[in-house]
């Protein structure tokens, strides 16, 4: 079993800059490809991102390439989504999520765990 804690929302303005964070707890957390998505009300869920578990390479959606950045740190279990160059339609609630599947994970139903979500609100 593995537990996801998210944190790092809030409001900032447009063109501002976030980073949140996720904590897992559990064992293998390197082994993990750990996923970042968001909802927007009325939206389906849509796939952020994800950073392998061995060797940290990253995948990005192409509408937050140049602005968001994914990280890790494996000896602190914890995943980063830094964000730069926020816009309003940034606005969602952002959930981690983990998963043992190795690659361009970008598919929710893929994921295994998930965290409760931190609410991102960008003003214009």
């Amino acid at each position: 079993q593995v537990q996801l804690v998210e944190s790092g929302g809030g409001l900032v303005q447009a063109g501002g800059s976030l980073r949140l964070s996720c904590v897992a707890s559990g064992r293998a957390f390197s082994s993990y490809t750990m996923g970042w998505f968001r909802q927007a009300p009325g939206k389906e869920r849509e796939f952020v991102g994800a950073i392998r578990g061995s060797d940290g390479v990253t995948y990005s959606a192409n509408y937050v390439k140049g602005r968001f950045t994914i990280s890790r740190d494996n000896a602190k279990n914890t995943v980063y989504l830094q964000m730069n160059s926020l816009k309003p339609e940034d606005t969602a609630v952002y959930y981690c999520a983990a998963t043992p599947k190795y690659g361009p994970v970008a598919v929710p139903t893929d994921y295994d765990y998930w965290g409760q979500g931190t609410q991102v609100t960008v003003s214009s």
